[in-house]
């Protein structure tokens, strides 16, 4: 079972709050009674207070797209010189009211076959990907009659990359991986 790392953080901090609001009322009560504090409870909160923060840590600076698991969409659309194979797929999210995420792969022909994540945003109607030159990919992501809904971009490959939440702009990991990344 794939556990999502932002619900996982959502669950641990809610824990820690509950922690938090338990060893208030028994230090407050401590207090009044003239009793131990509370060292246990304390030490509990604080070590879910250190799990909280370096899980926030890990999902904006070590992200990688290496955990991407979806069904194939488009392609493939081969570049000019076939140095490059582009590839969309999709994976849905938070069941009947939920939407579609959608990424692009390129395979680099000339490097072993490597496949490297360049593009990832939510989907929308009109999508499509095509080769303007060797090394440009052209990505339309778009709701028609929704100005604020385009997610369109030129890529140069090996260059730039694009993910709608910035995640990717962050990571330390993937700094060397591009030149320049753009994020919504």
């Amino acid at each position: 079972m794939h556990i999502y790392l932002p619900f996982f953080i959502f669950l641990t901090a809610l824990l820690t709050l509950l922690i938090f609001i338990t060893f208030c009322f028994l230090a407050i009560g401590n207090l009044i009674k003239k009793k131990m504090f509370p060292k246990r409870l304390f030490t509990i909160f604080l070590s879910s207070i250190v799990v909280v923060t370096c899980l926030i840590l890990y999902s904006n600076y070590f992200f990688t797209f290496g955990n991407l698991k979806g069904e194939f969409f488009k392609g493939p659309v081969i570049s000019p010189s076939e140095k490059y194979v582009a590839n969309a797929y999709y994976i849905t999210y938070g069941g009947a009211a939920g939407g579609v995420n959608i990424w692009v792969n390129i395979t680099f022909k000339e490097e072993k076959n490597k496949i490297k994540t360049v593009y990832y945003s939510d989907a929308k109607s009109d999508f499509s990907i095509n080769w303007i030159d060797d090394d440009t990919l052209l990505i339309v992501n778009k709701e028609r009659g929704y100005l604020n809904s385009d997610r369109s971009i030129k890529l140069k490959i090996g260059k730039e990359i694009y993910h709608e939440n910035g995640l990717a702009c962050r990571s330390l990991l993937m700094k060397t991986e591009f030149e320049t990344c753009y994020h919504n």
